[in-house]
């Protein structure tokens, strides 16, 4: 019997909706709570104003009051149980299966047991019939910010999260590629290596490299001879090129440390693509303007805006980790 035949839309494809997930652990933003909430509330506000619906998710009422309070009348604010702010990896994946929109969920395992909070096994799903979808359930374990797509059955990955043992220990690489062309439609897969230094997640690519148009990777440059994460860039920049991709560079943060100078995660790849906007997190480095100009080059049709996600990123992540959007069928 054939396979169905299962698509999934690049991000820029047209948005009915994007989901954005609203912080609300202060264990998890140890004195970056507030500032944490102001900036997703910017990022939603930037995408509602453009024109696009919102549904930002709050944890109760006192997180609804707090989100209103910070957000545009035209954000949705919709409360639900969930631990985790990351709608990226715990929300569905909405493909098209046999011409038909559907959630499709995995398993979901706190990136490989280090973050474990309860609802975050099941918004997903809820997420999924509130929409109206039908929901597939999947034998594995995958994150959607393990993945980007450029709609041709071409998806990107690395190596260091994807093959990680603390997911899926039992599945060969040849065994991940079968489930992605089965799930996703994936029919060709971009091995990238490894993430960035000090990622939460064991390297997620969209916080690395993102597709832009079909066949056109964005790949972060490296501004300064202390960037920690040069020679992860230039790799996969090289794995790329010799996959037949054109690659866009875009300047990176450069060295970001926290106050106990930790290196951090932050990337301008984090991005999320919205019908109108793109939304680029910033971290007040001298090179935020570059990079936003950088990304705006690649998106000629929208709109692109810089938003601060410095507070953000200490709780493991930035705007495209906290959203998921719902694609136009």
């Amino acid at each position: 019997m054939d396979q169905p035949s299962v698509w999934m839309p690049p991000e820029w494809h047209p948005q009915d909706w994007i989901w954005i997930g609203f912080p609300h652990d202060p264990v998890e933003w140890p004195g970056f709570l507030e500032r944490a909430q102001e900036q997703i509330a910017q990022f939603a506000n930037v995408v509602a104003e453009s024109g696009q619906e919102v549904r930002l998710i709050v944890r109760d009422e006192a997180n609804r009051a707090r989100a209103a309070a910070l957000c545009s009348a035209a954000v949705k604010l919709e409360v639900r149980r969930y631990g985790d702010v990351w709608l990226r990896d715990t929300g569905p994946l909405v493909v098209q299966r046999d011409g038909q929109p559907l959630g499709q969920r995995f398993g979901f395992n706190g990136w490989g047991g280090k973050y474990l909070m309860e609802g975050d096994q099941e918004i997903g799903a809820e997420l999924a019939e509130s929409a109206g979808l039908p929901v597939a359930g999947a034998d594995w374990v995958l994150e959607g910010g393990a993945l980007d797509c450029d709609g041709t059955g071409l998806v990107a990955t690395t190596e260091q999260c994807l093959l990680n043992p603390n997911r899926n220990p039992a599945l060969s690489r040849a065994d991940l590629e079968a489930r992605l062309a089965r799930d996703l439609g994936f029919t060709r897969v971009l091995w990238l290596g490894d993430g960035l230094i000090n990622d939460h997640t064991d390297g997620h690519v969209d916080n690395l490299a993102r597709f832009v148009a079909p066949g056109v990777l964005a790949v972060p440059r490296a501004t300064g001879a202390d960037d920690p994460n040069a020679a992860i860039y230039a790799d996969a920049k090289v794995r790329a090129e010799a996959f037949g991709l054109k690659v866009a560079e875009v300047p990176s943060p450069g060295r970001v440390e926290s106050e106990g100078g930790r290196i951090e995660p932050a990337s301008y790849m984090n991005f999320a693509v919205t019908s109108n906007v793109v939304v680029v997190p910033t971290y007040g480095t001298r090179h935020d303007e570059d990079g936003v100009a950088a990304i705006q080059a690649l998106f000629p049709d929208r709109a692109v805006v810089g938003v601060l996600a410095d507070a953000v990123l200490a709780g493991g992540g930035s705007f495209h980790c906290a959203s998921q959007q719902m694609p136009r069928f």
